[in-house]
């Protein structure tokens, strides 16, 4: 029987920051939407704009520790 395949720890961070990516692309399509309609509930723009803030905070992090580090 062949032994489970593992995913290298750089392609699971490389994974994680597509996924990512993709929801800050969906949250910033679902904000230009709502505030397309003109009737949309403010606080909800609110709170959708902070997840897509702390989405980007996770992705420059994510990014961070897949770019290795150069000293010039």
């Amino acid at each position: 029987m062949n032994a489970p395949t593992e995913m290298d720890p750089l392609e699971v961070k490389h994974v994680k920051l597509r996924v990512l990516i993709r929801e800050h692309r969906d949250l910033d399509d679902a904000i230009t939407a709502l505030e397309g309609t003109g009737t949309a509930d403010p606080l909800t723009i609110r709170r959708l704009k902070k997840q897509k803030l702390s989405l980007k905070d996770r992705i420059a992090v994510l990014e961070d520790q897949i770019t290795p580090d150069i000293i010039a």
